[in-house]
């Protein structure tokens, strides 16, 4: 009786198997079938077998995209990078080679174009994008993303942040934010990029709704592995009980800008994005009622760092905001783009030109909050003058060790002098730069 219940069991299954193989005989002879009828993928080139058969693959989160966006939802690719030769007929005819394409768009510009194409089945986007990133159409490398709809980020202007340093090349907006997620007050995780390049400079910011969670993820998080490295924590802006670790950014973070695994200087990754004399925000976009004030007033509001200068051209409608470091300028950049200021969103991007070696480092005192407010308090003055005189003292022999205000007010270092600085540049401090009010001039024509 088990001998005939086994019998009739390997029946069936000898049946299944012969069904299988012959179901996949069909398929293979349908693909062969398009194979005849689909254009070759580039002019003289026919494509590889294996770009036209089912995937059976999982769509895979490819490249930067933000926390929460889901692949396997998705069935648009994005095409960068596209010769300027590439038509739309072209464009459809390479990606249809991977499956059947419902829409095709492609938006020129005058030095490459981009473009979006929708299939009917969301693997054939996963297959496009492993199939297709890097070829060469005409002699250029097309780039091959999925193609997502931004929605705005939540404001985290007034969230806590901190720096997170040396991250994998491999790591991700998601795969920070994923890593951060087990603090429930986690709002927002951003990773830098070498807009040049095109890959990780290695660290980023994470924000947090509540002060307490955003310190228990540096206590808890630091020196812990994400991927293959080791990870440093810190705080990226000034909050309560975090004056000292604020100047981690200023002091002891050590960000391998421009750097290669062995440590040396990459010659080619020059960008501002890589180079830390580069300090200067552009603030594009400004409406023209927007006053110097109003500008120093927003980005003061982000809490990003300490900033030296600001300047304004309402008439063109942009500005410049000066910070005392490099990662201060980059946090700004990032979490000041595309806000509003005046009803108008503003572009945030680096500055044309590095900072000049030596010039003077001093913040400027906190803006006023409205046209007819009386000043700064006495608590801000002292507190922005001995930042001041203790980053000049670092360069300044003369000014080493603990100055009296009468001290410092006699360096001309005053609210006074800090006042002249947010009017129009630094002045009236000749007796601790050594250098002419010309030369000073002259120093602030880094834009």
């Amino acid at each position: 009786m088990h001998h005939q219940q086994r019998m009739k069991q390997a029946a069936a299954a000898a049946a299944a198997a012969q069904q299988q193989q012959l179901m996949q005989q069909a398929l293979l002879l349908q693909q062969q079938q398009q194979s005849q009828a689909q254009p070759p993928l580039f002019p003289g080139h026919h494509p590889h077998p294996g770009l036209l058969a089912a995937p059976q693959i999982e769509p895979i989160v490819s490249g930067n995209l933000p926390p929460g966006f889901d692949s396997s939802t998705c069935r648009s690719v994005y095409v960068g990078n596209i010769h300027l030769q590439v038509t739309d007929t072209v464009l459809q005819e390479v990606f249809q080679s991977i499956g059947p394409v419902e829409g095709c768009k492609l938006i020129r510009k005058e030095k490459s174009s981009f473009g979006f194409i929708d299939y009917y089945d969301r693997r054939y986007a996963a297959l496009a994008i492993l199939s297709l990133n890097g070829r060469q159409l005409y002699g250029q490398p097309i780039k091959v993303n999925w193609a997502y709809t931004s929605t705005p980020r939540e404001d985290t202007s007034g969230h806590f942040n901190i720096f997170v340093g040396d991250l994998c090349p491999e790591v991700t907006d998601a795969t920070l934010f994923a890593f951060f997620s087990g603090y429930s007050t986690c709002s927002d995780a951003r990773v830098m990029w070498d807009q040049k390049t095109g890959r990780s400079r290695g660290f980023g910011f994470v924000s947090f709704r509540n002060q307490q969670d955003a310190q228990s993820a540096i206590n808890d998080l630091n020196g812990k592995w994400l991927g293959n490295r080791q990870i440093r924590c810190n705080w990226a802006t000034k909050g309560a009980n975090a004056g000292e670790e604020k100047q981690i950014l200023d002091t002891k973070v050590d960000l391998s800008n421009g750097s290669s695994e062995s440590g040396k200087e990459n010659p080619n990754e020059d960008g501002p994005e890589n180079n830390p004399q580069f300090t200067t925000v552009y603030v594009g976009n400004l409406p023209h009622e927007a006053t110097m004030n109003d500008v120093h007033l927003f980005f003061h509001s982000l809490g990003a760092g300490s900033i030296e200068e600001v300047r304004v051209t309402r008439d063109k409608g942009f500005g410049f905001v000066r910070y005392s470091t490099h990662e201060e300028a980059a946090l700004a950049i990032q979490m000041g783009n595309g806000q509003l200021i005046g009803g108008r969103q503003i572009k945030c991007s680096w500055g044309s030109k590095p900072t000049p070696q030596g010039t003077a480092s001093l913040p400027l005192p906190p803006p006023a909050l409205a046209p007819f407010s009386t000043g700064v308090s006495a608590t801000d003055l002292l507190a922005y003058q001995r930042l001041a005189l203790s980053k000049m003292a670092s360069n300044h022999p003369a000014l080493m060790g603990q100055h009296s205000l009468k001290q410092v007010a006699a360096l001309g270092i005053g609210g006074g002098a800090s006042q002249s600085i947010y009017d129009g540049g630094f002045q009236g401090i000749n007796t601790v730069t050594g250098t002419t009010s010309a030369q000073q001039q002259q120093q602030l024509m880094y834009y």
